[in-house]
């Protein structure tokens, strides 16, 4: 297996915010993610802020202290539950924030944005919201896999997004071994939330703050997903590439430079909406 390792970087806003960011040094790296925040939050950290041409996915973990607050400017109103998810389709333009719903209590969370095809990056924007309880549950000895988008060993997440893509939150004890099949055409990489685990021999971990890639194949392949002494948890991110170019502003971003244009202009003039 040949892997690289995506640049992570980490953030400290004071005891309120901190995060692990995740992002390729080109943006082909991760296609069709194009970015993941592992974050910790018990404040307002974001006020309200436009996105257009992506989808922003929030997803929290099961030991988050308190829900996170989700509102956007097309009336979505959501308490998003630890072990929830919510996906906002941004599309032409929306504007949202995110606040914990009971502030000085810690969320802990994953912040994906996920590229939206082309095709359908100036459609209405939408929203997704997945509860805790309707989140699949896969366990196999010494390892708990939470299926919140795509599927894996025969069971499915019941969303289905704009973006096909798949979300894995793996838990594994020390020395589990867990099988992970990748489809033909595929990227896969792995993110570590806590602990250090190996995947095809290869170890990482948040005190090293790695995150093997798998190139995509034209067969279908399987890796072998280990934890390591302590145990491990880890999100897993399969997706297949848009290859479509990404141009982006900051909170925008679309494969057409006239429409990322439009995006921006239109959120000026308040067609966005706002809160």
């Amino acid at each position: 297996m040949t892997a690289t390792i995506a640049r992570m970087q980490r953030a400290n806003r004071g005891t309120q915010f901190r995060a692990y960011r995740l992002h390729g040094d080109d943006p082909a790296q991760l296609d069709p993610f194009m970015g993941i925040d592992h974050a910790w939050m018990s404040a307002p950290t974001f006020p309200p802020h436009p996105h257009a041409g992506f989808s922003a996915v929030t997803y929290l973990f099961l030991d988050s202290e308190t829900g996170i607050a989700n509102r956007d400017s097309k009336g979505n109103s959501t308490l998003i539950e630890p072990g929830g998810l919510h996906w906002t389709a941004a599309g032409r333009g929306v504007v949202h924030e995110e606040n914990p719903a009971v502030l000085g209590s810690t969320t802990h969370l994953l912040q994906i944005f996920v590229n939206l095809p082309e095709s359908r990056q100036t459609d209405a924007p939408f929203a997704l919201t997945l509860k805790p309880q309707d989140v699949p549950l896969v366990q196999r000895p010494g390892a708990r896999v939470r299926v919140p988008l795509g599927s894996f060993d025969g069971v499915s997440s019941p969303l289905t997004p704009p973006t096909e893509v798949t979300l894995l939150d793996v838990t594994l004890d020390d020395g589990a071994e867990l099988e992970l099949p990748i489809p033909a055409g595929q990227r896969a990489f792995f993110m570590p939330v806590f602990g250090s685990a190996e995947i095809d021999g290869q170890r990482f971990g948040l005190e090293d703050l790695g995150a093997p890639i798998l190139p995509t194949a034209t067969d279908a392949t399987t890796h072998r997903l280990v934890g390591k002494p302590g145990g491990a948890k880890v999100a897993v991110f399969i997706g297949t590439p848009l290859h479509q170019p990404v141009l982006s502003n900051g909170p925008m971003a679309f494969a057409s430079r006239d429409n990322l244009a439009a995006a921006a202009a239109a959120y000026h003039r308040g067609d966005m909406g706002s809160l």
